[in-house]
């Protein structure tokens, strides 16, 4: 008889205050880990997938899992833990992964039988077994692998597509890791760190078996390694799929690189800009950011069709209040499609983090990412975390206003500046739903 498996991606409550769960009756974004998961896991199991964004949890089935997967964000943990104790009370053992298991291990372990920490791969099968024969251990630490090859193909089969539109978007990895070290950022690090690239083939394959043509790849830097990303490029021509990924402003420049991008059907690029300040640049550790090259950059963009968005953050100690206005003129004078506002947050296990934390400006340490919406969680040193957040709400606000949105924006007649448009309306709704989140937040 095959035992049951229920593996579980959790949503997460809209606020400290209301503990209503985030529903979405349908998202365009089809999830990587759930199938994932799925393909690793061995023969003999039945497995039943949840992404709770869009499904229920059934704590009731008439077919009791043998075992609970969870895996988790640190957004999605306070949601992970209540159905993690609620099967648990029920007797079926739950295991635990995921970033935030990284970042606190301790705290999750609480919430579970056993926590696996790092790369699911090495330790997947073992703890299913050991959860079904009773032996489990307390934590699994993964080893990093020092290769990505002969990854299994994602079990899109056992998700319910039509709940992702009929216009749906695959998640995919053709990398882990991050060769950068930027002072603040946490996301090399939970893998163990290093950059890793998967081989050619298998992520054209890869692509092949979801049998979309539209692709989302989550790497943190798909062009960490120039060559790799290029030979990849080159033989997703053919594919005729549409894609977005992430990579630094510097390749940007790079009129070979973009023009192979362009050709392979790049739609949606993100660029982690974070600041127009040069110095605030040096403090982050992001030199490879050259301010005086943004404007050719974006226009690199521009020229070859390319929507984009921007990243920037908000906090660093040698800012002054006209940040934000300075940064909001920047971009509508460049008139960037998409940006996305963010307030420096001390995220475990970074430099940033053992600064702030040496120097006594951290605050409500165990709320660090635990509830959407912006939240200012450090003393700054240009004004109250108070006023930081409706600083950051106000540029939200006047970006995404009606007025900037028709200023900036191109007629939406291909299809990166319709990209753009989705966009900007997408974030003009959370901008107003960030708004009802922090109206509510305890004030600091």
């Amino acid at each position: 008889m095959s035992k049951r498996l229920l593996i579980i991606q959790p949503s997460h409550y809209l606020s400290k205050q209301n503990h209503t769960l985030l529903k979405t009756g349908m998202k365009p974004l089809v999830p990587l880990t759930l199938p994932y998961l799925a393909a690793l896991t061995p023969e003999g199991w039945d497995v039943t997938l949840v992404d709770e964004q869009i499904q229920d949890v059934d704590f009731h089935s008439k077919l009791k899992p043998d075992v609970v997967a969870i895996t988790t964000w640190t957004i999605h943990s306070i949601r992970a833990y209540d159905i993690a104790d609620e099967f648990r009370r029920q007797g079926v053992p739950v295991i635990m992964g995921g970033p935030h298991v990284w970042f606190d291990p301790q705290e999750a372990a609480r919430h579970c039988d056993a926590i696996g920490i790092g790369e699911g791969e090495p330790i997947w099968a073992r703890m299913l077994e050991d959860a079904v024969n009773g032996h489990l251990q307390k934590v699994y630490h993964a080893p990093q692998m020092p290769s990505l090859s002969g990854l299994p193909l994602p079990r899109w089969d056992m998700l319910d597509l039509r709940k992702y539109g009929r216009f749906k978007t695959y998640s995919l990895m053709s990398s882990r890791g991050c060769p950068m070290q930027c002072d603040f950022c946490s996301e090399r690090l939970y893998l163990g760190g290093g950059y890793r690239v998967r081989p050619t083939e298998e992520v054209i394959e890869d692509i092949k078996h979801t049998g979309a043509k539209s692709i989302f790849f989550g790497d943190s830097d798909f062009g960490g390694k120039r060559a790799r990303a290029m030979e990849l490029m080159e033989a997703m021509i053919p594919l005729k799929v549409r894609w977005s990924a992430l990579w630094t402003s510097n390749l940007c420049s790079d009129a070979e690189y973009m023009d192979l991008a362009k050709r392979s059907g790049l739609l949606h690029l993100n660029i982690g800009i974070e600041s127009i300040n040069e110095e605030t640049l040096k403090g982050m550790n992001k030199k490879f950011n050259k301010v005086n090259r943004y404007s050719d950059l974006l226009g690199n963009l521009r020229k070859r069709g390319i929507s984009y968005s921007l990243n920037f953050i908000f906090g660093w100690d040698n800012e002054t209040p006209d940040v934000f206005r300075s940064t909001l003129d920047f971009l509508e004078q460049e008139k960037v499609p998409v940006a996305y506002f963010n307030i420096l947050t001390p995220e475990k296990g970074t430099m940033f983090y053992e600064r702030m934390k040496g120097e006594d400006r951290i605050l409500k340490l165990d709320e660090i990412g635990r509830w959407p919406g912006q939240s200012c969680y450090i003393k700054p040193r240009y004004c109250s975390p108070e006023e930081m957040v409706n600083n950051v709400q106000h540029i939200y606000r006047e970006f995404y206003s009606w007025k900037s949105i028709v200023k900036r924006l191109p007629l939406p007649v291909t299809q990166a500046n319709i990209a753009s448009w989705v966009l900007n309306l997408s974030q003009r709704k959370m901008a107003q739903l960030s708004d009802e989140v922090n109206n509510n937040f305890d004030a600091f």
